[in-house]
């Protein structure tokens, strides 16, 4: 017969080879790495995210260069976020934020496969390996969910999940294209190198479920809209209020515009050039009256064409200020010295009650 000892023995020893049993078993499956990029393929994806993608999310990917872009580095996301959670808003944007779609059907400047490409050097770049991740849903308390989230994650992404220091993450084309999966590994891990912390410590399980619950919750009633591209303003449009006064704007430290000033310009007909120098797709989607497409990255001696440098200039974007700026920079090295910035950036401009013209959605004029 065991004795009292040997029976605890017997049973602790059971207990931890089924702790070790159950870690293991726990441990992610690998998914297979994506198709190899052929050299070619990576010189091409490398400049373009040096062109495209490197003024917000940095030059060596870490994130939170402009307007809290997230980390396209970090451990966690790279390992659970390719290739849909990267290639989906690299494509067609995050509607209401400053991230535009770069794909060439919703007005952005690479076709198809260099997105895919894209999408994949930065996974390349990263070096980790794929986890597997399910679709199904998590689910959770969403009324305790919304308390914790108020309590641990209001103070980066903001009280409806807008966004103030860390990205909107109750945005509803984001919550459309990210699973449950993917959000709760998030929460629990972090984003490695960036401000977002790891919760899996100090948060329960459960509660970890919960938040994910909340955040997914606000991605009901979520509906795709397919904006009608618009045709692109030709150079006899590039001025506004041709035969108007010159603005004479007193600049904020000799480069930036107020968005009432600019406003009270427009509205006595004065006469200026708009540049609006995010991705085209988003100039598609909502500009200010007037405004011609300028993207940041495009090539000047092709751009400035049209463009006459005695008439007062004002470049706009929605970071709200690191493109224009680079834009304006890029165009007072030419000499155009009759140049601005909006300061507010087109969100702060909307914000304020100014006008923008929309897209035409499906069909409908604005």
């Amino acid at each position: 017969m065991l004795t009292v000892t040997q029976k605890i023995t017997i049973a602790c020893s059971a207990m931890l080879a089924f702790v070790s049993f159950n870690s293991t078993s726990a441990e992610r499956e690998l998914r297979s790495p994506p198709r190899k990029l052929t050299t070619q393929q990576a010189k091409v994806a490398a400049a373009n995210y040096q062109k495209y993608c490197a003024l917000c999310h940095g030059e060596n990917r870490e994130g939170h260069k402009n307007d809290h872009a997230p980390s396209l580095r970090s451990k966690s996301l790279m390992e659970s976020g390719i290739a849909h959670q990267i290639l989906r808003p690299m494509q067609y944007g995050r509607v209401g934020t400053a991230m535009g779609g770069y794909l060439d059907e919703v007005g952005g400047p690479m076709t198809l496969d260099e997105t895919w490409d894209l999408t994949y050097w930065l996974f390349e770049q990263a070096g980790y390996d794929r986890l597997k991740f399910t679709t199904n849903p998590v689910h959770g308390d969403i009324t305790r969910g919304e308390q914790v989230y108020q309590k641990e994650c209001a103070s980066c992404h903001g009280d409806k999940g807008q966004g103030i220091t860390g990205p909107a993450i109750m945005n509803q084309s984001a919550l459309a294209h990210n699973t449950d999966e993917f959000i709760r590994y998030a929460i629990e891990n972090g984003r490695q190198d960036t401000p977002m912390q790891a919760f899996k410590d100090k948060l329960s399980s459960t509660d970890i479920d919960n938040i994910t619950a909340f955040l997914r919750s606000k991605s009901l009633g979520w509906k795709d809209e397919t904006p009608v591209l618009k045709a692109l303003p030709t150079p006899e449009n590039y001025i506004v209020n041709k035969n108007g006064d010159d603005p004479n704007f007193d600049l904020k430290d000799g480069m930036y515009v107020l968005s009432k000033d600019l406003n009270k310009a427009l509205e006595a007909k004065k006469r200026m050039v708009l540049l609006d120098t995010r991705v085209t797709s988003v100039w598609q989607t909502a500009h200010i009256e007037g405004a011609i497409p300028f993207p940041y990255y495009a090539d000047l001696d092709e751009t400035v064409a049209g463009i006459p440098k005695d008439v007062q200039i004002v470049a706009y974007c929605s970071c709200p200020r690191a493109a224009a700026d680079h834009t304006i920079n890029r165009l007072r090295q030419r000499g155009y010295t009759r140049t601005a910035v909006l300061w507010e950036g087109i969100f702060g401009w909307m914000n304020q009650g100014y006008p923008v013209r929309r897209g035409d959605i499906d069909g409908v004029n604005d």
